[in-house]
């Protein structure tokens, strides 16, 4: 495929321009990608690699989701699954998304019908699925929820669909446990954050002198549900990096 037709706006949610692929052309080309790329009417969408408490957020939601629903006729996926939008001519690749759609469960590369929607948001990509995304992933009738995960406030964003088919906003703050309504879920905070390690406080203490007492001890934790308040005594020129392994409530 010719260069024109494949260049890539490196920075979410800015689309190359001018439009010149097709569906068909994006699919084609998709396939033989090593990276993914999402697309949205002609344009190609790069997405960026996630890190570490995206993935573990993520993995912990989707473990949730396809333990509860275990049995029924819905499926969870992560983000190597499709979504099609063809209201907007958009493929997708959501976080997590459950599906309960027999004619989903019959294709086995993309999804329609999704239910539910999950994105963890990142500072490059908060914007964007907060509304460009939202605005395509609205145009799906069968989407009842849509939530979005902020890693850096530990709150997340549930937008449900009413019968009115107005969005109506349910904010969870930090600590407090998030209610999945299109299935049925309530999961607490340190479930939905389980082994989310934050490099938090940052103390001179990398490398004390040997004999140093301190030098035996392990690298420093907050105790759950807590804040280090209190600085630690250190040698100048030398740094210690206390992390929370543990769930912010």
């Amino acid at each position: 495929m010719e260069t024109s037709t494949t260049q890539i706006d490196t920075a979410m949610g800015h689309a190359q321009e001018p439009p010149t692929l097709t569906a068909a052309d994006y699919l084609a080309w998709e396939a033989e990608q090593p990276l993914r790329h999402e697309f949205l009417d002609g344009k190609l969408i790069d997405r960026e690699g996630a890190e570490d408490r995206h993935v573990t957020v993520a993995g912990n939601l989707s473990m949730a989701l396809r333990h509860h629903l275990s049995g029924s006729p819905c499926r969870t996926y992560m983000s190597d699954m499709r979504l099609h939008v063809a209201a907007d001519n958009g493929y997708f690749y959501p976080d997590v998304m459950v599906t309960c759609s027999a004619a989903d469960l019959a294709s086995s590369m993309v999804k329609t019908e999704p239910k539910l929607i999950v994105e963890v948001l990142s500072p490059t990509t908060a914007s964007y699925d907060r509304g460009l995304k939202f605005s395509h992933y609205r145009s799906l009738a069968s989407l009842k929820e849509y939530v979005l995960i902020d890693l850096d406030t530990r709150s997340t964003d549930c937008y449900r669909k009413g019968a009115d088919g107005l969005w109506v906003l349910h904010p969870f703050a930090l600590g407090e446990s998030v209610s999945l309504a299109s299935v049925a879920l309530a999961l607490t905070a340190a479930q939905l954050f389980a082994d989310v390690i934050e490099a938090w406080v940052l103390l001179r203490h990398l490398a004390r002198p040997p004999g140093d007492p301190l030098a035996r001890q392990p690298p420093y934790f907050s105790a759950p549900n807590t804040f280090l308040s209190t600085a630690l005594p250190v040698p100048t020129g030398s740094w210690r990096i206390c992390f929370s392994s543990s769930p912010i409530m």
